[in-house]
């Protein structure tokens, strides 16, 4: 599997991300299963919060093994300082790591939020303490809805993130002003060399009432390798600055994206993109997200 630079922190990434939201709800020999797939399939990188159901006590098993192996991170989605402390150090014990390698300031997707992580007494200042303390190597930030980008650009100019997690698919892309506060992202994230990683990449679209939940996923996500593919290589073959993309949070799409990765060098950007605009449902995923 292809590996990127994860921006200042060195670290030779994975470009598959293992999305460990797959694990929230699941028992430990499913986790287990899936946590030893993505290893063989070479993904390096593993991220899960804290709150993603177990998910961290389910990969906390496996940490005595493979801690040496992987690049890790986990979020606090707790805004005040003592409240992101507590989690912070939970997380670890959940995990059963002394030290995580980024922790990141979860669903920050508007001002308001921003606001509350790094202002005074805020969770930013409890994962520096973290970090002066070797419990976190790094810093990051992360946040779903279509204000993403715009929230994240301010989040640099205030504190030097080591890392941002926003979203990004061809869907998203076509929206102007999705894709001129995207652009606007990037530059900042060259300047400073932080790592850009990005979320929801087979995101379909919500799904609709009375539709049947096939999937763990909070949207409706591609499912036929054709398109899961055609995603796959219009993110990675045409996005460089992008050090990675977490999979979807469903166990069963893994192998899907996993091949998608492999096979997705036949497609150029323009011809992915051609196949997706066959999918007549496609759009974004934040039309209209779950509460």
């Amino acid at each position: 599997m292809e590996t990127r630079r994860l921006g200042r922190l060195g670290h030779d990434s994975s470009v598959l991300i293992y999305g460990a939201a797959s694990l929230g709800a699941v028992d430990q020999d499913r986790a287990d299963a899936s946590i030893q797939e993505a290893l063989d399939a070479g993904i390096n990188h593993f991220d899960v919060a804290a709150d993603y159901g177990d998910a961290e006590l389910r990969l906390g098993p496996r940490m005595p093994e493979i801690r040496d192996r992987i690049f890790l991170a986990t979020k606090t989605g707790r805004r005040t300082y003592d409240e992101a402390w507590a989690e912070i150090n939970r997380s670890l014990e959940r995990l059963q790591t002394d030290y995580v390698d980024l922790i990141q300031m979860h669903a920050v997707c508007d001002l308001e939020n921003l606001d509350l992580v790094t202002g005074t007494k805020g969770s930013l200042e409890a994962a520096i303490r973290a970090k002066e303390e070797g419990l976190v190597r790094a810093i990051g930030i992360t946040g779903h809805t279509a204000q993403a980008p715009a929230v994240h650009l301010e989040g640099l100019r205030r504190f030097d993130f080591d890392s941002v997690l926003t979203p990004l698919n061809y869907r998203l892309s076509t929206d102007p002003q999705y894709a001129a506060d995207y652009a606007a992202l990037v530059e900042a994230i060259k300047a400073s060399d932080a790592a850009l990683m990005t979320i929801k990449m087979i995101a379909r679209r919500n799904w609709q009432d009375g539709e049947e939940k096939t999937y763990d996923t909070w949207y409706r996500p591609f499912d036929e390798q054709r398109y899961v593919t055609a995603a796959t290589a219009w993110l990675l073959n045409g996005h460089p600055e992008i050090t990675g993309l977490a999979t979807a949070g469903e166990t069963r799409l893994l192998q899907q994206m996993v091949i998608a990765e492999r096979e997705r060098a036949d497609l150029t950007p323009a011809d992915a993109a051609s196949i997706l605009e066959e999918v007549k449902d496609y759009q974004s995923p934040f039309v209209d997200m779950p509460i």
